[in-house]
């Protein structure tokens, strides 16, 4: 009989705990929920105050007779599932399913796994947060009623199997939007001139680039503008007319959230959303380091706060002071944004002496990469600002101005160690500009006049649609992995490289989700939505209440839509493509794995075939059509459809009208393929050897143990 039995999600979190706890403790998981809605149907009586009609999920019975047996025998059960809504809400169903009164409860949380923050919780329990158990239900009963209210809609008018989201669809529809933004841009020609101008003194050349006339700044917008401004300063001299020099700080960013966390990953590691979380929970739940055992690695993975404990500043403080020097250090705090929840601290290493090289060996490659990044990006937050020297230049040519800026990093300070990546730009460079003077002459060596035209919105980045979500109020931290992952995995958008582009299917499903549910289809609704569930954890707000407002009013929308759309068929797009067996021209529908062409005659005709994508510029070799396919990672290449019977008409990039084809200017589809396979190659060979030697060295430590 145990004294004191543990409950926590996951067996790697059990093992960590298990060696902090001494005596007659015994650490079991609840492999996550182990009630949960059923998946037949609504599981929500909407006749009586919207009760939800939980059972237990299918598979745990003989885990929950385990569980049961375990908590008869212990002397008191602590519920230590995860410190979010989440996690409350599955110690809630615990104490239900092991029949553990409210006094009796005991529930412990603790941001971190160490021994301290274990030991300290365990001897300062609480009861179950009600409001944090209804702010999860309420999350889960309005995304069920909203999901199996619309999702029937699809099915009778595109196709089975579909479904619609609360989150999900509003994720979508940002996609499709932007790519019609995208589709619908027009560019608009401007040009810049650039001058290269030496410093005769120096012998040192700078480029100063055109702002204006008389101190306006002017837009050029055609080649004549451009020939007008150049024959205007044709023979004038260069003047130095202002110098302004300065000095500018860069302050580090803050600590990561699960937000930035899953940006900056995607950025410099390349990892998805959904490899970030997973290899994050590894690293909080604990990993086996040689000679220390399994440790937890960094703090609680899902939070909007930037936060952090006393007791992890003053070892950064320690680690910065000893690995840099003072004048590294500077003490800083972050503010939490307003409609953050900041109920855990951001995330952090758990232990400043565990740097990533130390513990490199025992760690996976992805694992390293990560927890690397973490560690840089925390320690960097309390370091002090880079510092630059700045220089604004203003060079006159009778009355027109060229301005040149530069500078010059002087202080790397947290640079030393991380420094942030963007969408946009990576680093900032050095731009140096010579000692000059007002009134100098400097000569002019060149006027380059550059054309350019204005672009169209990036495609989102599953980073940069994580960064719109939060911006604009869209789910929370423990939403953006699962939501992207599902919208991927139902083929409503794809990945092309790294941008995430709408699908046809995904186009269709937005088209008629928005026409038709436009209320509960739009950002400020979802917003809303989030914001109440904050409420109601807070105990601001009652969660039936809550859903009740919100119910009313959407079934009779969905009741009007049903109605509307019941005599409305879905116009097939007519291709181009006969049918070879009964002559109908065939159509296009959208399957699982995306379009395919059918005959209209089904069922008498069960006639179907691939379709083929093909673009409306001819093969530059043989002027046949060019068909658009894509390679196992979804990236489009092109070729002609006479390949290879009588042309070989192959290329990564997009043909343009009248341009000639020449193979010897670019990589050729098979030469990358064939590059690839080399290199899968050589990183398995490596692969291999690093766990040789990982071997080697376990079987050398257990040794010298042993002796």
């Amino acid at each position: 009989m145990s004294d004191q039995l543990i409950i926590v999600e996951s067996p790697a979190k059990a093992n960590t705990i298990k060696k902090f706890l001494g005596g007659k403790t015994k650490v079991v998981a609840s492999m996550g929920h182990i009630r949960d809605l059923p998946k037949s149907k609504l599981g929500v009586n909407v006749e009586n105050n919207f009760e939800p009609e939980y059972i237990n999920i299918r598979g745990k019975g003989d885990l929950i007779k385990s569980l049961k047996k375990d908590a008869k025998a212990a002397k008191k059960v602590y519920l230590a599932t995860d410190p979010d809504r989440e996690g409350e809400a599955i110690a809630w169903h615990l104490a239900h399913i092991l029949e553990i009164g409210e006094e009796q409860c005991l529930r412990v949380t603790f941001n971190e796994i160490t021994k301290t923050a274990v030991q300290k919780a365990i001897k300062e329990p609480r009861k179950i947060d009600q409001n944090l158990v209804d702010a999860q239900q309420a999350r889960r009963v309005l995304d069920r009623i909203v999901g199996y209210k619309m999702s029937p809609v699809l099915w009778k008018k595109v196709r089975r199997g579909l479904s619609a989201g609360r989150v999900q669809s509003v994720a979508v529809k940002l996609i499709v939007d932007r790519e019609e933004e995208i589709e619908h841009f027009i560019p608009e020609e401007y040009w810049n001139i650039y001058a290269t101008l030496l410093d005769e003194k120096s012998k040192k050349t700078f480029e100063a680039k055109f702002f204006g006339k008389n101190h306006k700044k002017m837009e050029i917008h055609s080649k004549e503008e451009v020939d007008n401004i150049l024959k205007d300063i044709e023979n004038e001299k260069y003047i130095i007319d202002d110098i302004k020099k300065g000095e500018k700080k860069r302050t580090p960013a803050p600590p990561f959230t699960t937000s930035t966390m899953q940006q900056e990953a995607s950025r410099k590691l390349g990892f998805t959303l959904k490899k970030t979380m997973a290899v994050a929970q590894s690293l909080y739940e604990g990993v086996k380091i040689e000679e220390k055992g399994t440790v937890g690695l960094i703090t609680y993975m899902r939070t909007d706060s930037t936060r952090i404990s006393e007791e992890a500043r003053k070892a950064a403080k320690e680690y910065i002071v000893n690995h840099y020097g003072e004048n590294y250090y500077e003490n800083r705090y972050y503010k939490t944004k307003a409609d953050s929840q900041d109920a855990h601290e951001g995330i952090r290493p758990t232990y400043a002496d565990l740097e990533p090289e130390s513990i490199k060996s025992s760690l996976t490659p992805d694992q390293y990469k990560l927890y690397r990044l973490i560690y840089q990006r925390f320690m960097a937050s309390q370091m002090a600002s880079a510092i630059y020297d700045t220089m604004a230049v203003t060079v006159k040519a009778n009355e027109y101005e060229f301005k040149a800026n530069g500078q010059v990093l002087k202080f790397k300070g947290f640079m030393t160690l991380y420094v942030e990546t963007t969408e946009e730009n990576q680093e900032e460079d050095n731009t140096q500009i010579p000692e000059l003077e007002i009134n100098q002459e400097v000569i002019k060596q060149k006027l380059d006049p550059k054309q350019s035209f204005t672009e169209p919105p990036p495609r989102y980045t599953e980073a940069s649609l994580v960064k719109a979500l939060e911006e604009k109020g869209i789910g929370r931290p423990s939403t953006y992995s699962p939501t992207i992952t599902t919208i991927l995995e139902r083929r409503y958008i794809e990945k092309n490289q790294k941008q995430l582009v709408p699908t046809e299917l995904g186009k269709i499903v937005n088209k008629l989700l928005t026409e038709n549910f436009g209320d509960v289809i739009n950002v400020e609704f979802t917003a809303k939505i989030e914001d109440e569930f904050d409420q109601i954890a807070e105990g601001k707000e009652k969660w039936k209440e809550m859903i009740k407002e919100f119910y009313d009013p959407f079934e009779k929308e969905v009741e009007k839509v049903e109605k509307e759309l019941e005599h409305v068929e879905l116009v097939e797009e007519v291709s181009d493509v006969p049918c070879e067996k009964c002559g109908r021209m065939m159509v296009i529908k959208y399957g699982r794995y995306g379009k395919f062409l059918a005959c209209p005659g089904y069922p008498e005709c069960k006639n179907a075939k691939p379709f083929v994508e093909t673009i409306d510029v001819p093969c530059p070799k043989c002027g046949a059509k060019v068909q658009v396919r894509k390679t196992k990672r979804k990236r489009n290449y092109y070729i002609c459809e006479n390949n290879p019977s009588s042309c070989d008409y192959i290329s990564w990039n997009k043909p343009k009208k009248g341009e000639k084809w020449d193979p010897t200017k670019e990589e050729t589809v098979e030469e990358e393929k064939a590059k690839k396979k080399t290199t899968r190659k050589k990183t398995t060979r490596k692969k291999a050897s690093t766990k040789k030697t990982q071997s080697k060295k376990t079987s050398a430590s257990k040794k010298k143990s042993n002796s």
